[in-house]
């Protein structure tokens, strides 16, 4: 096969995914055939809101890949959904339909050895409930992978957290030098694969200015032998450094990532820095997962005002690589 099929999966109906694909598609050519999992009834119902004329092509998941595909059409492998729910509040209603959509998603992953992943947004109190962290966890556990990275990625600056989406009073528990080592070599080995370089890796401290009032400060007793560690291995990694002062310019143009402790660390300055010009990936997962780096935005649904900067990115790194 000479061409590489591009997955994916709309998430949230009720959010403003399929408005920014069928943007993104207008606006971009893409070399690299995209299947969208989704409900034929809805994308025909958004399609008609949003005044957009399509062709769409109905696909089957025994003979997905028998024919060549191309972009000409909308491929689509239908799930179906009660379109008597759409343009409602989010809710868990909605759960059963994404839950097929993924579900089918990893069978045809799985099956055809797909390697390009792409998942709108879902919300994490409604879908994943108490059981995920987030999306990053939910995926690498349905293919069994325990070591994983979220890499919110920009060509200028990326950024990781080596927690996720924990409250806040859980994360300095969270942190240990073996997760932050583990953080640091998915970072390299993906750098070293897609763009065939080894990053320069900058690690923040978890406390202000690195300090702590208590005895046992966590960036001298954790966080810096981690760092020793990863030097004596060759890594280009340097640190502790103050959150406050790492992000701006003349600091962070000395790195091609910034590895924080928690999301909100990192993911707050990359957003104000380059707003929708970011992508999230999943790394250490058998295939390249990428999704946007925003939410449903639920409020914007059915508007035909959202940004599709970030998909676009997102579909279009895939088609790169």
């Amino acid at each position: 096969m000479s061409y590489k099929p591009i997955l994916l999966v709309a998430g949230e109906p009720n959010s403003i995914f399929l408005e920014i694909f069928f943007k993104s598609t207008k606006k971009l050519k893409f070399k690299n055939p995209l299947i969208l999992i989704a409900s034929l009834k809805l994308i025909k119902l958004q399609m008609k809101k949003l005044k957009i004329n399509r062709k769409i092509k109905i696909l089957d998941f025994e003979n997905l890949l028998n024919k060549k595909l191309d972009n000409k059409s909308l491929n689509v492998l239908n799930v179906d959904y009660d379109t008597e729910h759409a343009f409602e509040k989010i809710s868990s209603k909605s759960n059963k339909y994404i839950a097929s959509c993924f579900d089918l998603a990893f069978k045809i992953i799985k099956k055809y050895k797909i390697k390009k992943f792409i998942n709108g947004p879902i919300v994490k109190k409604t879908f994943l409930n108490k059981n995920y962290l987030g999306i990053t966890e939910f995926i690498s556990q349905k293919f069994k992978i325990k070591k994983n990275a979220m890499l919110i990625y920009n060509k200028k600056l990326s950024v990781c957290p080596v927690t996720t989406h924990l409250p806040i009073n859980s994360v300095a528990n969270k942190i240990n030098k073996k997760v932050i080592i583990e953080k640091i070599q998915l970072i390299n080995q993906f750098y070293n694969t897609i763009f065939k370089f080894k990053p320069k890796i900058a690690v923040l401290g978890l406390n202000p200015h690195c300090e702590s009032i208590k005895k046992f400060n966590e960036d001298e007793m954790i966080i810096k032998p981690a760092i020793v560690f990863l030097k004596k291995k060759k890594f280009r990694v340097s640190g502790p450094y103050p959150a406050d002062t790492i992000f701006l310019k003349k600091n962070r143009e000395n790195f091609d990532v910034i590895l924080g402790m928690y999301h909100d660390q990192v993911l707050t300055p990359i957003k104000t820095l380059y707003e929708y010009d970011a992508i999230n990936i999943t790394l250490g997962l058998p295939f390249l997962r990428v999704s946007p780096d925003h939410g449903p935005n639920e409020k914007m649904v059915g508007k035909n005002k959202s940004n599709p900067l970030s998909l676009i990115n997102s579909i279009s790194f895939l088609d790169k690589n």
